[in-house]
């Protein structure tokens, strides 16, 4: 007996340590730990030129080897400039100031993302002039970082700069702040002498090769974003681009397109790679080292997709290197004219095939964490959704640069097209099977289905058909997780190409019919909700950031409902949001809220609206919302965002994300018509 009143004591503390671990977990939220941004710069003993405030200026020899890169690093006593100011120079190859940047500019590098107390956006910015290997000309590469985002912006900070040649690197005090891809050198020939500004730095040292950071671990702390759900990269202008994924081996492993400056690096050619988080749970997320990063000028990666090969996780991807080179000097002829002699692709290796990379290729991975290139080049598209289909046999949606539907026994070759005009169109396609049906996602608009029990000439377009799942995300990706569930990620349209990262989950009808609602593990953690008046027209002040939740009681079919998000009072409507449902239509839209009447009528996707803008479109055909149903709203404003994110769920069924620039919430109004709200509150979000 004694032993059995042990084991029931033993499971009843199992079963409390369990329910205050899921506690805990629902309190903490989705967590991502994230990688050290600390670095190690060691510097080695030999320099090409000291300056200090005895040497203030010095002359240069010019022969130095540029393909070894360069790097520099100085001492700044930084203050908020009154007026914009040089710190460091070499005339024609390189600049570095300090200045005040216009607070209400977020173009590229989004600076006002950190202000001052006052307001005042000061930034330390470098600039470095190379010229160009394709046609000679000579363009500025700026990074920079706002000041008001060190804990201590004023006073006595290390500056480094490096230059590999494949990257232009910020570090202040040993932390990564900016960086981007160049692509030419700096002319050697111009490097004739360099000044520094003493008012404000100390001393500067040239370094005649880049420096190789070692990032810093094994610290014992570690760095956590509280919240996985709309989060973006740390920094400025870091934001989450195309998102790919795939179960494997017990984890979901979520790979992204970094993206700094809107898709401006690189001059404007991209600059992305693959980034990498996973996570057992979905609450513990961990981010891995970068799965692809740019190691030459010459790389820039498109959209690809993970797949599994011989037991290996694998991820495909495109060289974009016709953004920078032409055609023609890559390898695509050489490519293209195998593949027409032999009526299948070949496989080539990257390094000794004539011309600049191009095309598709893939990474390898033996353990799901650490990936190496393969230099493989399979096929000249230059966006390769690789997939095994449900009979385990290898295929591809070919886009950007090639089309149709691919097949072979080994992705590193040997892919011959099965059908040349699917799919009819869409960037970034993927394919994914859910019990009886195939589906194709076609990048930001398109969607086919079929049962699979038929051919691929049986796929229907559901966007004509109006039963598309878009809900603002952007490039969305499918993945089944345990359980039969699938979860769609993607990113948020906001300033420019890439936003933060949002996860929904899907659902399934009978039919086939896919709906979306919100995902328990990614809930963003809210404060007790407290209820609040529901009374048509009047408006209830709210925090800036909150989950909404009320329930519809339709009175009869004709009914509307909607709910504004306003400004403070006295701040107008300029910039103020309608969220409206139409019981009659079944339809649901973000609107520019109006203060006499409802938002006008916003057009769905199938009827040319624009979903994956992420600001005002409508969606259509609801699902089980004639009866009474719960609506939850998300609304997240952040000083990165320069505005408030939208997040809905209707009826569990359907969700809809929009971006509303510029606006902070501070009220909310409700308008009914043949409906009555019922059992709403308020929990604000915590940060």
């Amino acid at each position: 007996m004694k032993r059995y009143k042990w084991i029931i004591g033993m499971c009843a503390i199992m079963i409390g340590n369990m329910a205050c671990t899921m506690q805990d977990q629902q309190q903490d939220g989705a967590r991502i730990e994230l990688l050290s941004n600390s670095w190690e710069l060691d510097f080695p003993e030999e320099t090409w030129s000291v300056l200090n405030q005895e040497t203030p200026r010095k002359a240069l020899d010019a022969g130095t080897d540029m393909e070894k890169g360069f790097s520099i690093r100085c001492r700044l006593n930084l203050e908020v400039p009154t007026f914009d100011r040089f710190l460091l120079e070499i005339p024609g190859v390189l600049d570095v100031c300090l200045k005040q940047h216009n607070p209400l500019d977020r173009h590229r590098q989004n600076y006002p993302a950190y202000r001052m107390a006052d307001g005042s956006v000061p930034v330390v910015e470098a600039g470095l002039t190379l010229k160009s290997p394709i046609d000679g000309r000579e363009e500025r590469m700026a990074i920079g970082f706002p000041i008001a985002m060190l804990e201590q912006p004023l006073g006595e900070h290390e500056l480094v700069l490096n230059f590999t040649g494949a990257r232009w690197t910020m570090f202040i005090d040993g932390t990564l702040v900016d960086n981007d891809f160049p692509i030419g050198y700096p002319v050697a020939e111009k490097m004739k002498n360099w000044k520094i500004n003493t008012a404000f730095v100390s001393q500067a040292e040239l370094y005649p090769a880049s420096v190789q950071p070692v990032r810093k671990e094994g610290n014992g702390e570690k760095r956590f974003m509280p919240q996985l759900q709309y989060w973006t990269p740390p920094g400025h202008n870091a934001w989450v681009g195309d998102v790919v994924s795939l179960f494997y081996k017990g984890r979901y492993h979520l790979f992204y397109l970094y993206d700094r400056r809107g898709h401006q690096s690189k001059f404007g050619k991209g600059g992305h790679y693959f980034e990498h988080l996973s996570t057992a749970d979905f609450r513990h997320w961990t981010e891995h080292e970068a799965a692809v990063p740019i190691d030459e000028q010459w790389e820039t990666f498109g959209t690809g997709t993970p797949f599994i090969q011989e037991g290996k996780l694998c991820l495909s991807y495109g060289y974009h290197t016709t953004r920078i080179y032409p055609r023609e000097q890559t390898t695509l002829p050489a490519m293209y004219e195998y593949l027409e002699k032999n009526d299948h692709t070949g496989a080539f290796d990257r390094h000794t095939l004539p011309g600049v990379p191009a095309g598709a290729s893939y990474s390898i991975s033996d353990d799901g964490v650490h990936f190496r290139k393969t230099g493989k080049l399979f096929h000249p598209c230059e966006n390769p959704s690789v997939y095994t289909d449900a009979d385990g046999h290898l295929k591809m949606l070919a886009n950007y640069g090639a089309k149709g539907t691919w097949a072979s026994d080994s992705v590193a070759g040997g892919w011959h097209c099965i059908d040349k005009d699917f799919p009819p169109g869409g960037d970034c396609t993927f394919f994914f099977h859910w019990g009886d049906y195939d589906y194709i996602i076609g990048g930001f608009t398109r969607l086919w289905a079929k049962q699979e029990s038929q051919p691929d000439s049986t796929y229907q377009d559901m966007v004509a058909k109006g039963l598309d799942f878009y809900n603002g995300l952007s490039v969305p990706t499918i993945t089944e997780i345990p359980g039969g569930r699938f979860i769609m990620a993607g990113w948020l349209w906001m300033k420019a190409w890439g936003g933060p990262l949002a996860i929904h989950e899907l659902i399934q009808l009978p039919d086939g019919r896919i709906g979306t609602k919100w995902m328990d593990e990614l809930l963003p953690v809210s404060g007790q909700p407290q209820n609040i008046g529901t009374k048509d027209g009047t408006n209830n002040p709210v925090p800036t950031s909150f989950l909404l939740t009320f329930d519809v009681v339709p009175q009869n079919t004709n009914y509307r409902t909607s709910v504004s998000l306003l400004p403070s009072a006295g701040k107008g409507w300029q910039d103020a949001c309608e969220w409206q449902i139409d019981g009659k239509a079944q339809r649901a839209q973000y609107a520019q809220a109006s203060p006499a009447d409802w938002a006008r009528q916003e057009p769905s996707l199938r009827e040319g609206g624009a979903p994956q803008q992420c600001r005002n479109y409508a969606i259509e055909n609801l699902i089980d919302t004639g009866q009474p149903f719960m609506v939850r709203i998300i609304v997240k404003y952040s000083d990165k965002f320069d505005g408030t994110l939208v997040d809905t769920e209707i009826a569990g069924k359907r969700t809809m994300i929009s971006y509303r620039e510029k606006l902070e919430v501070g009220q909310l109004r409700f308008l009914t018509e043949g409906a009555a709200i019922q059992n709403a509150s308020i929990a604000p979000l915590s940060e």
